[in-house]
């Protein structure tokens, strides 16, 4: 885990701190509480504190902002890495287990979930069809049903 960075949590604080300090001025405007004993340097010198406080802050905040897009784009960028090696270490393994044109669709639809008659469906077959070639790649793997396929690709990834 990342340490926090000291400097930034300064520049919150300043930045709250000023804040807080603008928030006071006009609450004691708005209420016409007096201002005994600040003349008026001490108090513009207070303001322009308050403002650069807030410029900083507010850079700090778009440069932060940066920051997490980048990371957001770059966990997106090995996301679509790790869905392509997923989807080509698979049709490795259908392809070294030769599994026929057909029999790869179906056996895709399969680990997506779809049901029997859903793979009919989109395949345009019958449901007889669909079971015949889900029987041939489940011999051809070796392996007696959908989960036990499921299972032997996702804990040969895991072991690769």
């Amino acid at each position: 885990m990342k340490k926090p960075n000291i400097l930034l949590w300064f520049f919150v604080a300043v930045q709250v701190l000023c804040a807080g300090a603008f928030v006071a001025s006009l609450a004691m405007s708005i209420f016409g509480l007096q201002r005994g004993g600040t003349s008026w340097q001490l108090r513009e010198a207070l303001e322009i504190s308050a403002s650069f406080g807030l410029i900083i802050g507010s850079v700090l905040g778009m440069r932060s902002v940066a920051v997490a897009r980048r990371s957001q784009l770059q966990a997106e960028d090995a996301l679509r890495s790790a869905s392509g090696a997923f989807a080509k270490v698979v049709n490795e393994k259908f392809e070294r287990w030769g599994l026929t044109r057909a029999e790869l669709d179906v056996a895709w639809l399969v680990i997506k979930g779809f049901s029997t008659r859903e793979t009919a469906e989109l395949r345009g077959t019958s449901e007889g069809t669909v079971k015949s070639q889900c029987n041939a790649i489940y011999r051809k793997v070796g392996v007696t049903g959908r989960a036990q396929l499921l299972s032997l690709i996702v804990e040969d990834l895991l072991l690769d």
